[in-house]
């Protein structure tokens, strides 16, 4: 890769480290608000997931001489706030949540696709995994009784993630 290059790659994968930091938070908080033994189950199941995930990225920023964002702790608990409301609201709202949150990560990590150098395939397939996995843990909250969110709900999430992902992309 050219210099340009690894520079864009690993502010994308800094960016996607920090959405596995958020991700981490989330179902760790929402794991621990629900009172549901199989849910809390099946949100741990997924943070171990997310935990792969964290890895991946973090190692794939030391390959690419980068570091992780420095607001890590501040995203973390953010996202362990908002996870912990959600959770502690309904489960069923908990796990709407989860869809909307994994829809746009899986939406996100589609454009980073895009975006990402032909020649990286490292961060290509780092990426792609993370793409499957979240669409599968969107499919699976879904099918465990997820409620819709309300439109404002969506919307003020999708600008939390770009003042997130703007941030990321640079400290």
């Amino acid at each position: 890769m050219t210099e340009t290059e690894q520079r864009l790659s690993a502010s994308l994968m800094r960016v996607n480290h920090v959405g596995e930091v958020c991700a981490q938070a989330l179902y760790s908080a929402q794991s621990l608000a629900t009172r549901d033994l199989k849910l809390r189950a099946d949100f741990e199941r997924a943070a171990k997931e997310e935990t792969d995930h964290l890895g991946w990225t973090r190692q794939r920023l030391r390959e690419l001489n980068a570091r992780p964002s420095l607001l890590n702790p501040l995203w973390y608990a953010a996202s362990f706030g908002m996870g912990w409301m959600a959770g502690r609201t309904s489960d069923r709202l908990s796990l709407g949540f989860v869809v909307e949150t994994e829809r746009q990560v899986e939406q996100h990590l589609a454009s980073h696709l895009d975006l990402l150098p032909a020649t990286d395939h490292a961060s290509r397939a780092i990426v792609q995994q993370m793409k499957d996995d979240e669409a599968r843990h969107a499919l699976q909250a879904q099918q465990a009784g997820a409620v819709s969110l309300p439109a404002p709900v969506r919307w003020l999430m999708r600008a939390a993630a770009k003042v997130m992902t703007t941030t990321a992309h640079h400290i």
